[in-house]
């Protein structure tokens, strides 16, 4: 019951949070629509302003053999370009329009009205001075002026972008433009269209969602009864696993115990015994047995801290990893016989506490498995930092083993050490990759990414 109430509180805000913006996005769907057409009226009326200049120069080599031979008074070459320009056309209401310099129209042929008058003074119905604007930006060098004026083909007035240039020996504003009320009727159809189809698509993802989450609910229910299953059976090989690593540490210590301190301190005990029976005889030579119980004492105490060391590496709080790495290669070398480097590297202090613990304890199951399994002679341990991670590296010349056969299913480790090795490093996000073979030994890599540093001095 309380996993079914569990699958209903992940469901209900999700059908909620689904439902909730498909709405907002429905509602703000307009804003989005006109964003997406304001681009493509941009990008229109970019293209028309490319087109415009097109014109333009198509206008200017029409009339350029006469232009260029006219003199600056030649009223023969001005009608014969006035004629050139009434006629050139294009499209349903493309023409080309020209004023002289004080605004007097010469050539309109949309509105023959217009021709012999002075507009300087015109106006659009926005109060925009139209002829001057448009005069002003062709004797820069030729520009585009936006303003409205009558249509021919339907003589209602619409918004109007013309193009401008002058011809500078005549004194005369020639221009051509074009009219966009057809590009925001089709924009706007264009608009009622994409509404229409987002509304239609944003209640078929509706439901569509409403199918999904029933289907992940009915689902949920039926791999809840597998998943509990599944849990109850991991949790038991966890509990097993758990008491398995115990009693494995268990035995350890226990041994270290009774190998170790346990028949040092009876020698210790022989030892004073002995002293004390030549005290009590008068013999003068009780010294050399207490001599001998003083340096057993010693063993027994650098055996309880190695002990204690072992359980709890508070040498990493003292020292740091890179002194107690080296620290435990120098006394693995020296109670092993086989030759054991580190070489140290001082960005260990930007670790954090967990991860030095983590690394030292990896460094010091791979130590054990060598020295139990390997027979190697040399030893070598290496921490770096690369531009992908921090990796740790443990290889031995020792007899190798099948790595594949060590290997379980999901790339974990059947045996203890290497597996307790890989769930430390996966804990922290990183990555345990193994290589052996008879010839080249093992190799163990630990490989943990960049985050885990610290940002604390490198010292």
């Amino acid at each position: 019951m309380l996993r079914l109430k569990i699958l209903l509180l992940a469901v209900l805000p999700l059908f909620f949070a689904v439902s909730a913006i498909i709405f907002i996005l429905f509602f703000q769907s307009d804003d989005l629509i006109d964003e997406q057409l304001q681009r493509v009226e941009t990008n229109v009326i970019s293209a028309k302003t490319d087109e415009l200049k097109h014109y333009m120069h198509m206008a200017l080599t029409a009339v350029d053999h006469v232009y260029q031979n006219a003199g600056d008074d030649d009223e023969v070459a001005k009608e014969k370009v006035k004629a050139i320009l009434n006629d050139l056309t294009y499209g349903k209401d493309g023409y080309f329009f020209v004023y002289a310099g004080d605004g007097t129209g010469l050539v309109h042929p949309g509105q023959p009205e217009i021709v012999g008058l002075n507009w300087w003074g015109l106006q659009d119905s926005k109060g925009r001075l139209v002829i001057k604007e448009l005069t002003e930006r062709a004797r820069k060098g030729g520009g585009y002026y936006r303003y409205l004026w009558e249509k021919p083909s339907s003589d209602e007035v619409a918004e109007k972008l013309s193009y401008a240039v002058m011809l500078e020996k005549w004194d005369w504003m020639i221009g051509t433009g074009i009219y966009l009320d057809d590009i925001y009727n089709q924009i706007e159809a264009r608009k009622k269209e994409i509404k229409d189809r987002i509304e239609r698509t944003f209640f078929l993802i509706f439901w569509i969602a409403v199918m999904a989450l029933a289907g992940v609910f009915t689902s949920g229910l039926v791999i809840n009864a597998n998943e509990r299953k599944l849990a109850d059976t991991k949790l038991k090989e966890l509990t097993q696993r758990i008491v398995e690593f115990q009693e494995e540490e268990r035995g350890r210590v226990s041994r270290e115990l009774h190998d170790g301190i346990s028949q040092i301190l009876v020698s210790v005990k022989y030892s004073i015994e002995l002293a004390i029976d030549k005290i009590h005889a008068g013999s003068s030579d009780a010294i050399k047995p207490m001599e001998k119980g003083a340096k057993g004492l010693r063993e027994a105490i650098g055996e309880v801290r190695r002990i204690s060391r072992d359980l709890r590496p508070s040498v990493l709080d003292d020292i740091g990893l890179s002194a107690a790495l080296d620290a435990m290669s120098h006394e693995f070398g020296e109670r092993t016989g086989i030759e054991a480097t580190f070489k140290k590297h001082p960005f260990t202090k930007q670790l954090g506490p967990d991860i030095k613990t983590t690394l030292f304890r990896i460094a010091q199951e791979a130590l054990t498995n060598i020295e139990r399994h390997s027979g190697a002679s040399q030893v070598k341990i290496e921490l770096v930092k690369r531009v992908d991670g921090i990796r740790m590296i443990i290889s031995d010349d020792g007899v190798g083993f099948d790595v594949l056969r060590m290997e379980g299913r999901k790339n974990a480790f059947q045996g203890i050490g290497l597996r307790n090795m890989q769930e430390r490093i996966e804990f922290h996000g990183g990555e345990l990759t193994v290589w052996s073979s008879p010839e080249k030994g093992t190799v163990v890599e630990s490989k943990l990414p960049l985050k885990v540093l610290l940002q604390v001095d490198n010292g």
